[in-house]
């Protein structure tokens, strides 16, 4: 199993299925071309596919982020007992100033 943690957010699970949503139309649209004898060719089709990617990304921007992981998070350093807690530093100078 992988050690990286998965968000759960509506955001991200809609953007989930996007591979699996590509996957179905291009499966709906081979059939149509075989059952229909060429009138729903891929030539003729491809822009479903388009709008299935462009439907999924907007619901996805669409859905809140309630609750997202943006990435795994690096593990705390120990400290010694008894000492103040380190809060990190600004790595990039000239920001937030």
């Amino acid at each position: 199993m992988s050690d990286r943690i998965r968000c759960a957010c509506r955001r991200c699970t809609i953007r989930g299925l996007t591979g699996p949503a590509v996957i179905i139309t291009v499966g709906v649209l081979f059939l149509l071309d075989q059952m229909r004898g060429g009138d729903f060719s891929f030539g003729n089709t491809y822009p479903v596919i388009l709008i299935v990617i462009g439907a999924i990304s907007l619901a996805a921007a669409a859905a809140p982020a309630d609750g997202h992981i943006s990435g795994p998070m690096p593990p705390a350093a120990p400290s010694a007992p008894g000492s103040a807690p380190t809060v990190p530093q600004n790595q990039s100078p000239g920001q937030g100033q």
